[in-house]
């Protein structure tokens, strides 16, 4: 059996971690949805960026743009919109068979707009407005900005995927705002059970800086047994951390506030690892597939991380699995001189700024390309 299929059994979905035209034009969503199982789609600024400056699938937008006095930024929301609805509409079958559980696709709000509350707001507002789906998420940075955003959006019913979270202690706020927007929303009389909401807690972007800061105090001269202990680390430091903020998900979603809402038909917000590609050549390369796997979780993955796990993918139900070696890697992470909190908060400032220049770059391509018409 696929591989890929198999992890529906133990409680987890599969989205894919790209969207460009060509993936509602040629098919390539709807052949992922029937042969592999895939339940729902992620973009991001990055794979927008990636997607109009390496194909012509957007040139009918740009003539049709021509003349017409609009802006980089305005063509690219409309070719995003246009690509987002169109996922969606492909999606819709499995949001209806499963009756919102799953079936969304994602659209990031501006990058640009991370630490200021009330623009997110907006932002986040007019954009589900304009996208009209129901099973669209609207991608909201997890920046301590964010997080009241977060809340407020939730209040106001509208599904949103929580992006860039690193910390457990950043998951925790971001669990506490959904369950604190849908008391708002029960208390004004709104239907809680037509809410859905996924926190993205990131990886491979962990171990990536671990592994730096490990090489670091290895060439600035350790004893064999402390090199030892810092070479143990690699790959390991992001699984635990994810497994600890796992933990977490099931804590806050078992309390008593959490059954008050669910007896009203509340979703949990499900966990959703992202950036679960491998970053370093000699972990396996479905090593943060394999190793993430249980309940009431998302893993978006790449293609080709798709397609790897669809050829050698291991299934087991891993998550909880031995929760005191997360607990001793972490520990040992904090001896060895390495702090999770400033890693974390390192990645979170960098993750922003990347998707920055991603944004940048984009509206530049869409710009040059609007210009050359």
């Amino acid at each position: 059996m696929n591989p890929l299929r198999q992890l529906a059994e133990l409680g987890q979905s599969i989205w894919v971690d790209n969207l460009q035209r060509s993936y509602i034009t040629k098919g390539t969503l709807k052949k992922l949805i029937d042969e592999d199982g895939l339940t729902g789609l992620t973009s991001n600024p990055t794979i927008f960026q990636k997607a109009v400056s390496g194909s012509e699938d957007y040139e009918d937008l740009f003539n049709e743009a021509k003349g017409k006095g609009l802006s980089g930024n305005d063509l690219y929301e409309k070719l995003a919109v246009r690509d987002v609805q169109g996922a969606a509409d492909i999606l819709r079958p499995v949001y209806d068979a499963r009756k919102g559980q799953d079936g969304y696709a994602s659209l990031e709000v501006s990058p640009l707009l991370a630490h200021d509350t009330q623009a997110t707001l907006e932002e986040a507002r007019r954009l589900w407005k304009t996208l009209s789906r129901p099973n669209v998420m609207i991608k909201v940075p997890g920046t301590e900005a964010g997080v009241p955003a977060f809340e407020q959006l939730t209040a106001e019913g509208i599904n949103v995927n929580v992006t860039l979270l690193f910390s457990q202690e950043r998951y925790r706020q971001i669990a506490e705002a959904y369950i604190s927007g849908l008391e708002k929303l029960a208390a004004s009389g709104g239907d809680v059970s037509k809410v859905a909401s996924v926190a993205s807690f990131f990886i491979s972007r962990i171990d990536a800086i671990v592994d730096k800061e490990v090489e670091k105090k290895v060439k600035a001269g350790v004893t064999a047994e402390q090199k030892k202990a810092l070479d143990a680390l690699s790959g390991k430091v992001a699984i635990a951390n994810a497994k600890l903020a796992y933990r977490t998900y099931k804590e806050l979603f078992s309390s008593a506030r959490w059954k008050a809402l669910s007896g009203k038909g509340a979703r949990v917000q499900r966990v959703l690892w992202a950036s679960t590609s491998t970053k370093n050549p000699q972990l396996r390369d479905v090593l943060y597939v394999e190793e993430l796997i249980g309940r009431d979780t998302v893993n978006t993955l790449p293609p080709a991380t798709i397609d790897a796990f669809r050829d050698h993918g291991k299934v087991r139900p891993s998550l909880e699995e031995d929760l005191a070696g997360a607990e001793e890697t972490m520990r040992q992470l904090e001896t060895s001189g390495i702090s999770i909190k400033k890693v974390t908060e390192e990645l979170a400032t960098d993750g922003i700024r990347l998707f920055e220049e991603s944004f940048d770059k984009l509206l530049s391509a869409v710009g040059e390309k609007l210009g050359a018409k």
